[in-house]
């Protein structure tokens, strides 16, 4: 099944929901970075929910920035977004190790006790950055708390990725779920009983539940209306030439150090891992062109 987000509505508007499926997204970003299984689920949460955030937003321009920095072991995680579908990410340390919390992968506990970001850049002077302490490190709370308190949105967010026993990704997906200002209590009460009785979004995912069944689950006795589907992905956009902009940018001492050295130099793109070669002819072409 490809990767997508279905947006929708329930409670004549009171409610406004989205569900994504991500296995492919998170595998990919799985094999870019070699990430280790605590690392996949951790940053696999990170880019669904940026997915799915990203897809909220109105214009094509629109970009959004997720950051966690927590004092664990992953070493922060960060994750950008466009409103088309378009996600990418990277964790700190794509290689943290830790045993299993309770059966599950300790997610918390690699992310460790820090602060998550939501900046949103929608083409205005400044972008918008609201800040939150991490509650439980696990990414789907932490964004609920987030949503609650910076955008003042009562929301519910549940985030999964369940691993094979080789390491790939079994399957990954989420939801996130807003009461609109004018929702009225009755709703909201029903609303909050249909999640209790969700546990685990990773069992429905495992049981094959697409987007629209995961809604279902959830709202479908309070009108659920699917509005829109758009596909969604893990994608970069870096290019030798953006890359360069970056080597050009440390400065032309240090470029001209790395001349004078007579290698050629290899350069990583965060996001994707995806390395690029820079020749001596090369440094100096930089060094030309930045005068």
């Amino acid at each position: 099944m490809k990767d997508y987000i279905v947006r929708a509505t329930a409670a004549d508007g009171q409610i406004r929901a989205f569900a994504a499926t991500t296995r492919e997204c998170v595998e990919t970003a799985r094999v870019h970075h070699g990430t280790s299984p605590v690392a996949t689920a951790a940053l696999g949460r990170l880019l669904t929910a940026g997915a799915i955030m990203g897809s909220m937003m109105k214009n094509e321009g629109d970009m959004l920035t997720l950051q966690v920095r927590g004092d664990g072991p992953i070493e922060g995680l960060t994750v950008t977004a466009d409103s088309k579908g378009n996600v990418k990410g990277y964790a700190g340390n794509p290689d943290v190790m830790l045993p299993p919390k309770n059966g599950k992968l300790d997610v918390g506990g690699a992310v460790g006790i820090g602060l998550l970001q939501v900046i949103k850049d929608m083409g205005l002077k400044e972008p918008y950055s609201g800040q939150t302490i991490l509650v439980t490190s696990e990414i789907a709370e932490d964004l609920t708390y987030y949503f609650a308190n910076s955008e003042q949105v009562p929301s519910s967010v549940g985030l999964g990725v369940l691993m094979e026993k080789d390491n790939t990704v079994r399957c990954a997906g989420g939801f996130i779920i807003q009461l609109m200002p004018f929702a009225t209590e009755e709703v909201i009460c029903k609303l909050e009983e249909n999640l209790k009785d969700v546990t685990s979004v990773t069992a429905l995912l495992d049981q094959g539940y697409t987007p629209e069944q995961l809604l279902e689950a959830l709202l479908g006795d309070l009108g659920l209306e699917i509005t829109d589907t758009i596909p969604t992905q893990f994608y970069c956009n870096c290019s030798k030439e953006r890359v360069e902009r970056a080597v050009a940018s440390v400065g032309k001492k240090e470029i001209q150090e790395m001349i004078q050295e007579g290698k050629d130099i290899e350069v990583k793109c965060h996001f994707c891992n995806t390395a690029y070669q820079y020749t001596v002819e090369d440094l100096n072409r930089i060094i030309k062109n930045s005068r």
